[in-house]
């Protein structure tokens, strides 16, 4: 039987830290409609770069939060495609060969 379990443990992270990315911009949103204390953008972006680009994505045009910045854009996006790039190159040398 192949390795299918790096492409399990792969998916299983990649949907955990969407999770959690997605978790981090409502709240930020949330606290952005009240005037309270933010979440860094910093934090936001590494969110979504390590791991949680979906997440990331949902929560910008789900919760209409930070579509106006370029740069959200940028690294939600670019992060995605290395994370598909990951899951496929994954797929191929653990899976398929």
């Amino acid at each position: 039987m192949k390795d299918v379990y790096y492409l399990y443990i792969y998916l299983g992270v990649i949907i955990l830290m969407s999770l959690i990315s997605f978790f981090l911009y409502s709240w930020d949103k949330r606290k952005a409609i009240s005037g309270k204390w933010r979440t860094k953008e910093k934090t936001l972006l590494l969110s979504s770069f390590l791991f949680g680009a979906i997440g990331g994505i949902a929560g910008m045009y789900l919760k209409r939060h930070k579509t106006d910045k370029w740069y959200f854009k940028v690294v939600n996006f670019g992060s995605l495609l290395l994370q598909i790039l990951g899951g496929a190159l994954i797929l191929y040398f653990f899976v398929i060969k």
